[in-house]
């Protein structure tokens, strides 16, 4: 049986992004409380800094955490060659025989970016509210079509100046009803819920 290899993107940038590290982050506490059997890939230009970021994290083994470097806009190799990423979740299945899942992170994308279906099962985009409550009426690709879009640090709305309710609603109307969960990451708030959600659709646990 192989693993389940989840994608998860969304915007980010050499500052702060949507949020795709810190979800990773909080989802492996969930994970291993699970007894789901994980690793992670991350991507990005040129660097490892979201892998040693993970790593340091101490919440798996370091040589479950690979990193792929694009050497061009990250979403390509998730989205137009996946090969690399399809290579490296070959390789940690061939390394850890029985894992449940793979989660896949795309680097600083942005809204039009999406996976392969040749590369993941399932995949999930990230925003933040402090990206501006008109992300969802943009309507990228990212939002419309992602398994699952996750809307994170609905703590900042009133600092920012959001009406979360509000963009909340129009994020589910544009996705047709289709899964959107909100988050606070760094506080570990909804991370139950979208753990929750991958063991219902994609983990079957």
């Amino acid at each position: 049986m192989t693993a389940a290899r989840v994608g998860i993107g969304g915007p980010g940038g050499s500052a702060v992004g949507s949020g795709k590290t810190a979800l990773i982050e909080a989802m492996l506490q969930e994970l291993a409380d699970a007894g789901i059997d994980t690793a992670v890939i991350t991507n990005d230009l040129v660097t490892d800094e979201d892998a040693e970021r993970l790593r340091r994290g101490g919440k798996l083994p370091p040589d479950r955490v690979r990193a792929v470097q694009a050497g061009a806009c990250p979403h390509t190799v998730i989205r137009e060659d996946p090969t690399l990423n399809m290579a490296a979740a070959d390789r940690l299945e061939a390394d850890f025989p029985g894992l449940d899942l793979i989660l896949i992170e795309s680097g600083g994308d942005n809204l039009a970016s999406t996976f392969s279906p040749d590369l993941v099962d399932f995949w999930m985009f990230v925003i933040d509210v402090a990206g501006g409550d008109d992300i969802p009426r943009k309507k990228g690709p990212g939002i419309l079509q992602a398994n699952l879009l996750i809307i994170n640090k609905v703590d900042l709305a009133p600092h920012v100046g959001v009406d979360f309710p509000k963009m909340l609603a129009e994020a589910r109307m544009v996705r047709s009803g289709a899964p959107v969960l909100p988050t606070i990451c760094r506080k570990g708030d909804g991370v139950a819920d979208v753990v929750a959600h991958l063991r219902r659709e994609v983990l079957f646990k």
